[in-house]
């Protein structure tokens, strides 16, 4: 009788096993979205751009970012940048400095001259965007890449909306918002500037002219304080001063002004206030800490020498012969559970005075539905819209603060895109609607943070402070090629493959199998002991039940 062989022991291969029938769990390769993405305005593949910011190929990463935003050189200087906040790498060191980076692969492109492409097919349908401002432009450059024919309707000469006249140069370049703004109009779009879509009626033309209509007009009426006298001429509207020529500024403004209201447009402002030499005080309800503007723009305005005056309120001003005296109160402030939302309490025995030559009320503005009254329906104060920016009109679709109290820029450029898109959907068939997006993100845990060095943030560097208060010009300076490419190699690359064959190198049963695209899992040879999922920097696999047998 032959001993039979042992099947543990043999020359052979070990194909003849199939541990694959030990495991309850299988890995699974899934890019997941990032923290960043999911909390990113404009749902900007951040991980992937960056990627390509890493590899040098800054060019790929332009087009991937203005997939989703036709402003990557103006988001990366003023955008409020929520993917920083909710970026993993801060619980290692510090969060990756996404707007530097987006800002410079911005400047690349216009220094570069990069153009947008036109469309690879042309359509017969027609659309109308009324208003040129962040939302108006976005959906225009989404809907003419698509083919479609556009047409803008601009009250003002020239187009840009808050971007170009309520936000300073010293913080947005002109040339930069020139530079980008015409590389979507010169892809084709039939531009009326200085035409103002006055009332319901001329909407209820353009609705029966076009195929749609986008409704983008913005929030134009600013709010009023009940203490104030806006009859006074040392009251100030904050848009008109900040949308004014430099030297109609210098002409309204006495030596000193009390800028009131906390958020950025205040902090606008307060600024460009300082650079006419003024002195400049802030007066906000937000207690020192949480007010809305950008904590960079407050420290900003610190530095310029600005003096805040926190948690406090207006209660009466009046005139005197050479300025004006405000009465205040210190107040408890209880923020709301919605932008805009919060109360206050005037707090006892806490009056105090203050003086002042000029009074610039910043505390945001409304949308002006009365003009739209009896065409589109309203949402408490802004146009109501569905979740695909359809109004209560067939055809009008509306976005940006005219539809919406989130009132950042890169805000009303993601409303762009999505209404562009379910436009687009509704027109043709050949077009998906938008789907909602995935929001199960890649959490820190999931990082193998072995494969990382701790290394500190690249930070922009800042003008001169003597240097700014000279003029406007912009305080923010670029990152270099080099210093944008080490602060990307920071990146994480949350829930993005970066192909490094980690899981093929470290897999002990040879289940990894490498293919042009990626990898794949070998079911037969698979036990499921995760270790693949453990040596992978990025959190791009993970273990899931077996459900195959």
């Amino acid at each position: 009788m032959n001993k039979q062989l042992s099947p543990l022991w043999t020359h052979l291969t070990s194909e003849a096993r199939i541990t694959g029938t030990w495991r309850s769990a299988l890995p699974n390769y899934q890019n997941q979205p990032s923290p960043c993405l999911c909390a990113c305005p404009v749902n900007g593949r951040i991980a992937e751009w960056i990627k390509q910011v890493k590899d040098g190929d800054v060019y790929g990463a332009w087009v991937t970012l203005t997939d989703n935003n036709p402003f990557p050189a103006i988001a990366g200087r003023i955008c409020h940048h929520p993917c920083e906040t909710s970026c993993n790498r801060q619980d290692l060191d510090e969060t990756v400095g996404i707007c530097s980076l987006e800002r410079f692969v911005g400047d690349t492109a216009l220094a570069e001259g990069w153009a947008f492409p036109e469309p690879t097919k042309e359509r017969s349908q027609s659309v109308a965007v009324v208003g040129g401002g962040p939302a108006g432009l976005a959906a225009a450059y989404q809907l003419r890449r698509q083919g479609f024919r556009v047409s803008l309707f601009e009250a003002r000469d020239e187009l840009g909306g808050l971007m170009r006249y309520g936000i300073p140069s010293y913080r947005l370049e002109r040339n930069i918002l020139n530079g980008e703004i015409n590389r979507i109009t010169a892809m084709g779009i039939d531009l009326h500037s200085g035409v103002e879509v006055m009332d319901r009626n001329t909407l209820a033309d353009l609705n029966k002219e076009y195929d749609a209509v986008f409704l983008a007009t913005g929030a134009s009426l600013p709010k009023r304080l009940p203490a104030l006298d806006y009859t006074q001429s040392w009251v100030i509207d904050s848009a008109a001063f900040l949308a004014a020529p430099i030297d109609k500024q210098q002409a309204r403004t006495g030596e000193h002004v009390v800028v009131i209201g906390g958020g950025s447009a205040a902090m606008d402002v307060a600024r460009s206030a300082r650079r006419l030499g003024r002195k400049v005080t802030v007066l906000t309800l937000e207690p020192e800490g949480q007010l809305p503007a950008q904590k960079t723009e407050v420290d900003e305005a610190i530095e310029e020498g600005i003096t805040f005056v926190s948690a406090a309120m207006v209660q009466s001003t009046k005139g005197t012969g050479d300025g004006v005296t405000l009465a205040c109160v210190k107040v408890e402030f209880t923020p709301g559970d919605a932008p805009g939302k919060f109360s206050v309490t005037p707090v006892a025995r806490t009056g105090f005075d203050l003086t002042a030559d000029t009074i610039i009320p910043a505390i945001g503005q409304d949308a002006d539905l009365a003009r739209w009254h009896g065409i589109v329906g309203a949402d408490g104060p802004v146009v109501g819209a569905n979740n695909n920016w359809q109004t209560s009109t067939p055809g009008i679709y509306a976005g940006g603060d005219v539809a919406s109290m989130s009132r950042f820029v890169t805000q009303a450029v993601g409303m762009g895109n999505d209404a562009a898109r379910s436009i687009a959907a509704a027109l043709v068939s050949d077009i998906a609607a938008p789907t909602p997006a995935n929001t199960d993100q890649v959490g820190y845990d999931r990082i193998n943070t072995a494969y990382q060095d701790k290394h500190a943030r690249i930070r922009q560097k800042f003008t001169a402070l003597d240097k700014r208060l000279e003029g406007f010009e912009e305080v923010q300076l670029p990152l270099s090629a080099e210093d944008a490419r080490t602060e990307a190699m920071r990146c994480f690359s949350c829930g993005a493959c970066t192909f490094c064959d980690n899981c093929f190198f470290y897999c002990p049963d040879m289940a990894i199998i490498k293919t042009e695209t990626g990898y794949e899992v070998d079911p037969d040879y698979c036990k499921g002991c995760g270790l693949c999922v453990a040596e992978c920097p990025t959190g791009s696999i993970h273990m899931q039940e077996d459900t195959t047998s």
